[in-house]
C-alpha cells in the first residue's frame, strides 16, 4: 500500500523518533515508531523523567552530568557520617541516662538554636554578596564547614561538662552550611538551567538527593547498630567518608564551568591575554582557576566606594579628569613604599553598564599584573590579538611606572593615568575575543559596592546614590 512521508516526531532524544504516514488509497495517517518499546525502555525512561531535567541533555549546561555524580556521591558519604554524628549528639544530650534532666536538655536546645540564628544572620550581612561571585568557593566551604560540625558532634559526648558550648559550635557552623550550600546551590541551578528551567533542574537535584538519602538510610539501619558503642570504629568510619566526601566534593566544584566572569577568572584571563596572546575558554580556566584560595594579587581593590574615597581636593579631581569626564569609572591607587602591594579606590559612575565594567576590571587586572610582575615584560610575545601598537604601549606603561617608583605616592595618578590609555586600546579586542571564546558579558559577578556616582552634573554639586548591583 503507497503511503507518504508527512512528517517526523521526536521526544528528545532521536532514539525515540517516529514517522507519520499518510496512506495514498484510504487518506488515513498511521504512526509508525522507529524505536522498539521494551520493558527496559520503559524503565529507562521512568527513570529518565523521574531524575533528570525535561529534555536532558541539550536543557542543561555541558558540565551537569560529572556535577551531578561527584555530588550524589558526597551526598551519601554525608549521610552515613550524619548518621554516627546525630546518634553522638542523642548520647550527648542525655538520652538513655536517667540522670539526665528534660529541663536542661531543653534549655540547651533552644540556646543552640538561638547560636545557628545569630551565626546565619551575621554571615550573610558579612558575605551574602561574595556567595555569588565565588560560587564554586564557598560551594566546596559549605561542604569543609559540614564535616568540621560532625566532627565537633562526635566530640560531643567525650566532654558532657562542655556540652552546651559544643551543641552551639554546631549549631553555628550548621546555620553556615545552610546558608552557603542553600546560595550556592541556587546560583549553580541557575549555571545549569539552559532553558529557563530553574525549577525543574531544582526539583530534579532534589529527588537524585532524596534517593541518595533513602539508600543511605538503607545502610544506617545496618551500620548504626553494629558500630553502636565502639568508637574506634566511628572513628575510623568517620575518617574514610569524610575523606571521600572531600574528595568528591572537590571534584564536583572542579567539573563546574562557569562562563559568567568573577576577579580570578578576569586577573586569569588578562595575565594569558598579555603574556601568551589568546583568551582562555571557560573550559581551560575551570582547570586552573584555584576554588578555595584567590589570585596572587598586590592590589587591595575597593570597587563601587563613595566619591570622597577617590576625590578629596581639587588637584585629585583635575587629576581624575585630565581630558574629559566621560569616562565611567575613576581610580585612586596608594601604592606601598617597596613598590610591591598597594591599594586602590574606585568610584562607578551612575550610567556604568557590564561591558564598562568589565573594561574597568581588566585596566586594575593589568595595573596589578605590571606591579607585581617585574618580569613581565621578558614573557610578552608578539601575537595576533595584540597589535604592534598595543604591545608598545604596555612596554611604555611597564617602563613609566617602574622609573617613577621613588616618587609612587605622588605620581599614583600617572600610573592610572598611563593603565587607562593603554586600556582604552588593547580592551575592545579583549572583549571581543572574551564573546568568540563563549564567555558572558552582559552580566558580571565582579561584587561592587553599591556606591554610584554623577560627575557629569552641572554646577559644583555632585549627585550620589545607589544602583543595582551589576
Amino acid at each position: 500500500m503507497a503511503a507518504e512521508l508527512i512528517a517526523e516526531e521526536s521526544y528528545g532524544e532521536e532514539s525515540l523518533r517516529s514517522h507519520y504516514l499518510l496512506c495514498l488509497e484510504t487518506q488515513q495517517v498511521k504512526k509508525e515508531p522507529l524505536y522498539k518499546s521494551t520493558g527496559l525502555a520503559s524503565i529507562n525512561k521512568f527513570i529518565k523523567d523521574a531524575f533528570l531535567p525535561q529534555g536532558y541533555p541539550h536543557s542543561v549546561s555541558r558540565d551537569y552530568l560529572e556535577y551531578q555524580i561527584w555530588d550524589t556521591c558526597q551526598a551519601f558519604c554525608s549521610s552515613i557520617v550524619s548518621a554516627l554524628a546525630a546518634q553522638a549528639m542523642l548520647k550527648a544530650y542525655g538520652v538513655g541516662d536517667e540522670k539526665a534532666s528534660i529541663l536542661a536538655a531543653t534549655f540547651t536546645w533552644l540556646l543552640k538554636d538561638g547560636a545557628g540564628m545569630v551565626g546565619r544572620i551575621i554571615f550573610t550581612w558579612l558575605k551574602g554578596t561574595e556567595l555569588d561571585c565565588h560560587a564554586k568557593k564557598w560551594r566546596l566551604a559549605a561542604d569543609v564547614i559540614n564535616d568540621l560540625t560532625y566532627c565537633i558532634e562526635l566530640l560531643a559526648p567525650r566532654f558532657r561538662e562542655y556540652f552546651l558550648i559544643f551543641a552551639c559550635l554546631s549549631s553555628l557552623c550548621r546555620s553556615l552550611v545552610g546558608v552557603c550550600g542553600g546560595a550556592t546551590r541556587a546560583a549553580l541551578t541557575q549555571h545549569q538551567a539552559r532553558r529557563d528551567n530553574m525549577a525543574d533542574v531544582s526539583a530534579k537535584d532534589g529527588s537524585q538527593e532524596t534517593m541518595v538519602n533513602l539508600l543511605a538510610f538503607l545502610v544506617n539501619l545496618v551500620l548504626v547498630p553494629l558500630v553502636t558503642g565502639r568508637d574506634q570504629i566511628i572513628w575510623l568510619l568517620f575518617a574514610v567518608f569524610t575523606s571521600l566526601h572531600l574528595y568528591c566534593n572537590f571534584r564536583a566544584v572542579s567539573a563546574v564551568i562557569m562562563e559568567t566572569i568573577n576577579s580570578t577568572r578576569l586577573h586569569l584571563l588578562v595575565e594569558n591575554f598579555i603574556t601568551h596572546g589568546h583568551i582562555l575558554s571557560p573550559q581551560e580556566i575551570s582547570e586552573i582557576e584555584p576554588i578555595l584560595t584567590k589570585c596572587q594579587n598586590c592590589l587591595d581593590v575597593n570597587l563601587g566606594c563613595p566619591f570622597s574615597d577617590v576625590i578629596s581636593s581639587g588637584r585629585d579631581f583635575y587629576a581624575a579628569f585630565p581630558n574629559s569626564k566621560e569616562t565611567q569609572y575613576i581610580m585612586k591607587l596608594y601604592i606601598s613604599n617597596n613598590f610591591k602591594s598597594g591599594h586602590l579606590n574606585v568610584a562607578l559612575h551612575r550610567d556604568i553598564t557590564s561591558e564598562n565594567l568589565l573594561q574597568c576590571y581588566f585596566q586594575i587586572a593589568i595595573m596589578d599584573l605590571v606591579i607585581r610582575s617585574p618580569v613581565l615584560m621578558t614573557k610578552i610575545a608578539t601575537h595576533d590579538e595584540m597589535s604592534a601598537i598595543a604591545l608598545n604601549n604596555l612596554c611604555n606603561l611597564w617602563q613609566q611606572i617602574y622609573s617613577i617608583r621613588e616618587m609612587a605616592t605622588t605620581a599614583s595618578w600617572d600610573v592610572v593615568a598611563y593603565a587607562h590609555n593603554f586600556t582604552l586600546k588593547i580592551f575592545p579586542t579583549f572583549l571581543n575575543s572574551l564573546k568568540l571564546h563563549g564567555w558572558v558579558t552582559s552580566r558580571t559577578h565582579l561584587g561592587p559596592d553599591e556606591w554610584r556616582v554623577d560627575w557629569n552634573v552641572s554646577g559644583s554639586s555632585v549627585g550620589v546614590s545607589t544602583a543595582k548591583q551589576l
